[in-house]
C-alpha cells in the first residue's frame, strides 16, 4: 500500500483537527483508505511551525506553503489557513497536481473564484471540501431518505447555525470577524449549514439575506486595550427558495446567547418530515405522514432512529456504533471519504466544484444585503 507524504497548511485549530484525523483513522477503519504519514508543518511564525512539527512528529516546520505545494514529495496538501491565504495556496497546489483537502471557505470572496475555475480544467489531482457536517451517521442518513422519497415533495424548511462567541462587547476582533481575511459569520457558519442542506433540499433558485454587526468596534486580539472597527457580519438571516420552489430560512450567527455549537435542520415534505440537531448528534428524528392517525393517533408521530456511529464497513465498529458520537468523529469520516477517493483515483464529494457553489451562494447573500432585494441564484 502506498505511503501518501502529508503536508498542513495552518497549524491553529483546524489544523489540529486535520492532523487529528490522519493519526487516529488507522484506529476507526480497519484496514484504513490508505496510509499517510503527515510530513510537513507550515505556519506563519516559525516557532508555531516547529511546536506543530514536534506534536506530531512531522520533519520539515516551515514558513513557506510552496515548500508543501510544490515539493514533489508531497502528495497531500491541507488547507488549513484564514481564508485570504487559500486563493494563492489552492492555485499552487492545483499546478502541481497535488491532492487538496481544503477547509471551508473555499477562498475569501467572488473575485477570487474564476482562477480556481480556470485551474480546475487542467488539475489532475483529487479535491474535497472539509464540510464535515454531511459526515455524521444521521446527517448520511437523512440524505439516503431524501433520496429514497421519503419527504415525498419538499414544501418548506429551516435550518440554522448557532453559536455565542460574539455575543459579548469584549470578545476580541480575529481574523474570522475581519472582511480583509475573508471572514463573517457567512464564510465562517453559513457555509457550512448551506452545504448541509444542499443534497437535502435541491439546487437553490433565489435568496433574500438581512446582516447584522453586532458591535460597531472590538478589542483587538494583539492589543487588547486597542478597539478596531468591525467590518465583518456577527449575524445573517436569510428566505431561501429552491429550484423545486421549496421556501426556507436560512440563519448563521456568532451572538446567540447561551448556545453552544447549535446546528440544526427541520425538513417539511408532502409524505414526512425530518430533524437534526448538532448538540443531540447521535439521533435522526423522522415523521412519516403516511403512517395511519386512526384509532386514537394510529402510529403517527415522531420517531428518534439510533444512527449513533453506525458507519458503513469497514467504518463504525470502533469504538462500538451504540457509543454516542462527537463532533471529532464526523471530521474523520470526512476525511476518510477523502482519502479513499484518493486512494482509488476518483472525484471526491463534495469536491472544489461545490466549494465555488456555496463561495457564490455567500456572495450573493452579501449582495442582496447591500441591496435589500432577492438575488436570484445560478444553478450550480
Amino acid at each position: 500500500m502506498k505511503t501518501y507524504n502529508v503536508g498542513i497548511l495552518g497549524f491553529g485549530f483546524i489544523g489540529k483537527v486535520h492532523a487529528y484525523g490522519h493519526l487516529n483513522i488507522p484506529l476507526f477503519y480497519e484496514p484504513p483508505p490508505c496510509t499517510t504519514r503527515i510530513t510537513h508543518i507550515c505556519t506563519s511564525r516559525i516557532e508555531t511551525a516547529e511546536r506543530g512539527r514536534a506534536q506530531i512528529g512531522a520533519r520539515v516546520a516551515t514558513t513557506d506553503y510552496r515548500e508543501i505545494t510544490e515539493n514533489p514529495d508531497v502528495d497531500i496538501v491541507h488547507i488549513c489557513t484564514p481564508n485570504h491565504l487559500h486563493k494563492d495556496q489552492l492555485l499552487s497546489a492545483m499546478a502541481h497536481d497535488k491532492h487538496i483537502y481544503c477547509d471551508k471557505p473555499l477562498v475569501a470572496g467572488l473575485d477570487e473564484i474564476p482562477p480556481i475555475e480556470a485551474a480546475l480544467k487542467s488539475y489532475a489531482g483529487i479535491a474535497q471540501m472539509t464540510f464535515q457536517n454531511r459526515f455524521f451517521p444521521a446527517t448520511l442518513r437523512a440524505r439516503q431518505l431524501v433520496e429514497e422519497g421519503f419527504l415525498g415533495n419538499l414544501l418548506q424548511f429551516r435550518a440554522s447555525y448557532l453559536h455565542a462567541g460574539s455575543a459579548s462587547p469584549d470578545a476580541p476582533l480575529r481574523w474570522k470577524l475581519s472582511a480583509e481575511a475573508g471572514g463573517g459569520v457567512l464564510a465562517d457558519l453559513a457555509s457550512h449549514v448551506l452545504d448541509l442542506l444542499h443534497p437535502l433540499v435541491g439546487d437553490f433558485a433565489s435568496l433574500m439575506a438581512a446582516t447584522q454587526i453586532a458591535y460597531a468596534d472590538r478589542p483587538s486580539a494583539e492589543e487588547p486595550k486597542k478597539r478596531v472597527k468591525v467590518d465583518a457580519e456577527d449575524n445573517v438571516m436569510m428566505l431561501v427558495r429552491t429550484r423545486s420552489g421549496a421556501l426556507g430560512t436560512v440563519e448563521a450567527t456568532k451572538i446567540a446567547t447561551g448556545v453552544e455549537d447549535e446546528l440544526r435542520f427541520e425538513l417539511h415534505g408532502s409524505k414526512g418530515a425530518m430533524r437534526f440537531n448538532l448538540m443531540a448528534p447521535h439521533h435522526l428524528e423522522v415523521y412519516d405522514a403516511t403512517a395511519p392517525g386512526e384509532p386514537v393517533g394510529g402510529r403517527r408521530g415522531w420517531t428518534r432512529i439510533d444512527t449513533g456511529q453506525r458507519y458503513p464497513a469497514p467504518g463504525g465498529k470502533f469504538p462500538s456504533p451504540k457509543a454516542s458520537i462527537g463532533w471529532m468523529r464526523s471530521h474523520m469520516a470526512c476525511l476518510a471519504n477523502f482519502l479513499y477517493a484518493v486512494a482509488e483515483n476518483k472525484p471526491a464529494e463534495p469536491g472544489l466544484e461545490q466549494g465555488i457553489y456555496i463561495q457564490k451562494l455567500i456572495g450573493a447573500a452579501r449582495r442582496s444585503a447591500r441591496t435589500s432585494a432577492w438575488v436570484e441564484l445560478d444553478a450550480p
